[in-house]
Order: C-alpha cells, then sequence, then structure tokens
C-alpha cells in the first residue's frame, strides 16, 4: 500500500510517456476559472485498485483525471494505491482520516468499501468508478453523498464487434474477462452483439469464442493481474482460429500480445478503457482499435464541480451520444481496414446514438 500527497504534475508518471497524450484529450481548462470559488481546504485524494495507477488502464485515466483537476484548482491531492484487495477498506479509511473532503474511488471491486465509508462519514463526497452501490441484499442503494460513475460501453463495444466482424480473415473472433463482473461482461455484451449484428447484415457466419451472452457464460482470467494467465487464454483463442481478440481485464492484454508474438500468425487486439496504441504503443501494431471509456475527463469535471460546491449524487452516465464512451482511431490497422466498413460503423453510430438501434445488456447502466 502507498499513501501520498501530491501537488498536481505530471512528474510522478510523465516517464511512461502516456499522461502527456491523455491530457491532450482533456478540454483545456480556462485560466485560474473557478478557482476564487473553491473552498481553501478543499482536498480530493483516490484510492486505486490492485492494479495501481500505472496499469496504463482505468486507474491510469482515473488518476490523470484528478491530477488535471487538482492542476486546474491549484490544489494538492492525496493517493492511495492499494496493491491487493484486502486494502481497499484500509485505504478509503485512511484516506478519510487524512482529511479528504472527496475521494475518488476507482472500480467497482471498491464498492462496499466506499458503500461504507461514505454512511460512516456523510460530510465526506465519494464518486465510485464503474459501480453504482447496493446494500448486502444486493438491492440498490442510492447515498447523497456517492456519485456513480458509469459507462454503457456495450454501445462502443457493438461497434467494435461489427468492426471486427467485418475484419477477420479466419471467420472466428475471440474474448475472455478478468472476472465476471458487470463492468467486464457489459464489453463482452456489446461485442457479441455487434458480430450478430453483421452477420445479420451480410449473411454472414463470424464465430465468437469465449462468451456466450445468452447464457452469460465465457472465459475468465479469475483475476487481472496474472499476465501468463492472460498469456495462455489468449494462445487458447489463437489456437481455435480467433485472429482478433478482445480482453476485458484490464493490463492483461499485455498477455495476449505476447501470445500473439509467440505465435507468428497476423493476430489483432481490440483493447478497452483506454486508447492502447497510446497507453502502450509498444505494441501500437497490434491493435485493431480500443472501445474507451472517457474517464479522464469525467473524473476531471467531477473532482472541478465539487471544488466549486456543485458536486451532485446523479449517477454519470458515458455513452456515445455524450462521447464518454467511443472506439480509438484504426492507427496502423487504418490501411487493413476496407473504408466502406468504418463508414457503416459510423452509420451505426448514429443509429445507436438516435434509438434506431438499441444495445441491451444486463449489465447496461440503469
Amino acid at each position: 500500500m502507498t499513501i501520498t500527497t501530491r501537488k498536481a504534475t505530471l512528474g510522478g508518471l510523465a516517464s511512461l510517456g502516456v499522461l502527456a497524450l491523455l491530457a491532450a484529450c482533456a478540454p483545456a481548462p480556462t485560466e485560474d476559472a473557478g478557482n476564487a470559488d473553491v473552498e481553501s481546504d478543499f482536498l480530493p485524494c483516490i484510492v486505486s485498485d490492485f492494479g495501481g495507477f500505472q496499469d496504463k488502464s482505468f486507474n491510469q485515466s482515473s488518476y490523470e483525471g484528478i491530477s488535471n483537476a487538482a492542476d486546474e484548482l491549484g490544489v494538492e491531492f492525496n493517493q492511495a494505491e492499494s496493491t491487493s484487495e484486502d486494502q481497499y477498506a484500509g485505504n478509503v479509511t485512511s484516506m478519510v482520516d487524512g482529511g479528504c473532503s472527496f475521494i475518488l474511488n476507482v472500480g467497482f471491486a471498491l464498492a462496499n468499501a466506499t458503500r461504507d465509508a461514505a454512511q460512516a462519514n456523510p460530510d465526506v463526497q465519494f464518486a465510485l468508478i464503474d459501480s453504482a452501490l447496493s446494500n448486502d441484499d444486493f438491492s440498490p442503494l442510492e447515498l447523497d453523498n456517492v456519485k456513480p460513475v458509469l459507462y454503457d460501453t456495450a454501445q462502443a463495444a457493438f461497434l467494435a464487434g461489427y468492426l471486427a466482424a467485418g475484419t477477420t480473415q479466419t471467420g472466428t473472433v475471440g474474448t475472455f474477462g478478468g472476472m465476471q463482473y458487470p463492468s467486464v461482461t457489459i464489453f463482452m455484451d456489446g461485442f457479441a452483439d455487434g458480430i450478430d449484428y453483421y452477420n445479420t447484415e451480410k449473411s454472414a457466419d463470424v464465430k465468437l469464442t469465449g462468451w456466450d451472452k445468452a447464457a452469460q457464460e465465457g472465459l475468465f482470467a479469475g483475476g487481472f493481474d496474472d499476465q501468463n494467465v492472460g498469456k495462455t487464454l489468449s494462445q487458447g483463442l489463437i489456437d481455435a482460429g480467433a485472429d482478433i481478440i478482445l480482453p476485458v481485464a484490464g493490463p492483461l492484454f499485455q498477455g495476449t500480445a505476447q501470445a500473439i508474438a509467440d505465435s507468428g500468425k497476423d493476430v489483432a487486439i481490440v483493447g478497452v478503457d483506454s486508447d492502447l496504441f497510446e497507453t502502450t504503443p509498444e505494441f501500437g501494431e497490434m491493435y485493431l482499435t480500443s472501445i474507451t471509456k472517457s474517464m479522464t475527463d469525467a473524473t476531471e469535471m467531477i473532482i472541478t464541480d465539487a471544488a466549486e460546491g456543485d458536486f451532485s449524487s446523479e449517477p454519470y452516465v458515458g455513452t456515445l451520444e455524450n462521447e464518454g464512451v467511443g472506439l480509438a482511431p484504426l492507427h496502423d490497422w487504418e490501411s487493413k481496414v476496407d473504408p466502406a466498413l468504418m463508414t457503416e460503423v459510423d452509420e451505426i453510430r448514429e443509429q445507436i446514438i438516435s434509438g434506431d438501434i438499441v444495445v441491451t445488456s444486463d449489465a447496461t447502466p440503469k
């Protein structure tokens, strides 16, 4: 467990060569805008899940959001980096005890720790990435001091599934998840539906291995930290004929990249959360696209609002319409994909936004 206080700076992670690119995606703050309205004792804080702030995924994107917000506001922020699941409650408590006025907890695994801390500390404001709250009996729970930050990633994953189905040369596409959580399966559901839609529209027979949406059964690593498991699962998908793989398992996509390199085959990765071409460029030639969640922008906005007295417990839901989710550019794969297929993907995106195509998942934010 690592707990530190940071003045807003990119220096702590700049060596990754990533954060400047991520920051470029965020809207430029107006000079000193709103600073006069910020309470002098406002202290934002962040707690990671065990992936850590350098996971090249949602923890890192959320960290960049709080860093940007603190920089704009001219305040310091605290951070607690979890290295195991049993640290979640203690890390959140340490932030409360440290005087944090706003705590951003990153990941669905921190839902119970967030709930318990928020109920015990009603004067502290919280935001929770990728999950709403529930009681012990799993009934929904809303608290005035907790803002769920949710993403309808099935919408963007639908586009990725259609793109993958139109790009595969083997007729087989694969996927696997880290663990069977709603924030994981929502990607897999949308991906499966996008492939089915392509098959219907084109009278094709592209197969998806690794996930059965109807049965809600599929291939899972059992966690998000063992690269060897990610590599083994990916090798199995490659052996089954998949030439495009969607790993919904945080940093385990790096195991997928290793499996592809070892196979010597022309296999592509569809990334999740961030544009992997920018966050992990060493595997750039392998990325077909990424299903992105705009966590940096959302967290920066939510923290800035809280600092200026505009905190709201109303859930934020990222969609295609508000650009909270989307598809990354094709980058090195652009020359390999038929432009007509991308035109179709763009048209489908507009049909989802208009409601002409409705993408559903059991995990769709309500």
